[in-house]
């Protein structure tokens, strides 16, 4: 059945969502924060900035203001960056219409609250039964422009929901799988972002296959640590939202987070490293997040604590390898 669907937020993963639901068939309305942006996608039906090279169905009416942003619409997809979600949900909750279901896309945590997407998003609209989804997983943008294939998650604790997000969005290059535990999936999504960083540290570092190898094994267990102390399910880290998600993103030469943790790791400077990168790297603001969950819930998270030092703190990035491999011996089972 033909659905109405409204996409906040016009980055990769929004414009690219925004196409497969217009693929299907669904009526969609992508809306900018930025009418000059919104004036060039209208114009030449391209995200130039994030996904050259890939067309807009003509379908997809693009938008900006408040004007008819929600109007009509089933569910709406938040494809806003984490630390953003509150400025600019703010700025559309007196138009939003009550009880409409939303996905949310995003990965992180927000710094000042500890709150994930979905939980920023009940927060602002003042709707804690609102239905929510969350969709995450292996998903680089790029490699789904192309049409390579890709398998993610959507999960909500209301199961039609998913099924609904599900059967909306799955292309035959896009397969999506339904999963109940929001809370591991949302955690997931953002804390890998973290190892990722350490991977690109490494990277930059050359500090080999046998590091980075590890740095995955051990940075799954402490964020699947963290998930479990944060009420989430032990298997959702084993899954796509988990060790799928974490994989991807410490590989992926195009990754964001890891090639911000790779300019570090060849010796430049945070603020250095930032600029390079086009587009929001969510791992840096999450690196605060994550710690701080980690210290609130009692959790330990060496690697996550090591980044920390070293992108915040202005740690010498040796000493923190250095530093984690000379803590005191222990099981690995522990």
């Amino acid at each position: 059945m033909t659905q109405r669907i409204t996409v906040i937020g016009d980055g990769g993963m929004g414009t690219i969502c925004a196409i497969m639901l217009a693929e299907n068939g669904h009526k969609v309305r992508l809306w900018s924060a930025f009418e000059d942006q919104a004036k060039e996608l209208r114009e030449h039906r391209e995200n130039r900035k994030f996904l050259p090279g890939k067309m807009l169905p003509e379908s997809i009416d693009v938008i900006s203001g408040r004007e008819g942003v929600f109007d009509g619409a089933d569910w709406i997809l938040s494809a806003v960056p984490t630390q953003f979600v509150r400025e600019v949900w703010s700025g559309l909750k007196n138009i939003c219409p009550a009880g409409v279901p939303i996905c949310s896309v995003t990965k992180g945590i927000e710094n000042e609250t500890l709150l994930r997407p979905s939980e920023i998003l009940l927060d602002v609209l003042g709707e804690p039964d609102r239905p929510i989804a969350v969709l995450s997983g292996p998903s680089i943008a790029p490699e789904i422009a192309r049409e390579l294939p890709a398998t993610v998650t959507a999960a909500s604790s209301d199961a039609a929901l998913a099924r609904r997000v599900q059967e909306c969005i799955s292309r035959p290059y896009f397969r999506v799988y339904t999963n109940p535990d929001v809370v591991g999936v949302e955690l997931a999504g953002a804390t890998k972002n973290v190892i990722a960083i350490a991977a690109g540290v490494l990277d930059g570092m050359g500090a080999g296959v046998n590091a980075k190898a590890a740095l995955l094994t051990r940075g799954l267990v402490e964020i699947s640590r963290l998930g479990v102390a944060a009420g989430a399910k032990p298997k959702t880290f084993a899954g796509l939202s988990g060790l799928g998600d974490l994989v991807t993103t410490c590989f992926s030469p195009v990754g964001r987070n890891r090639s911000f943790g790779q300019a570090v790791g060849s010796g430049k400077s945070v603020e250095e490293a930032l600029a390079e990168i086009e587009g929001v790297v969510e791992g840096v603001a999450t690196t605060r997040s994550v710690a701080a969950l980690a210290e609130k819930l009692g959790v330990e998270m060496p690697l996550t604590q090591a980044v920390y030092d070293v992108i915040i703190e202005g740690r010498d990035r040796h000493e923190a390898i250095a530093g984690l491999m000379a803590r005191p011996l222990r099981s690995e089972m522990e």
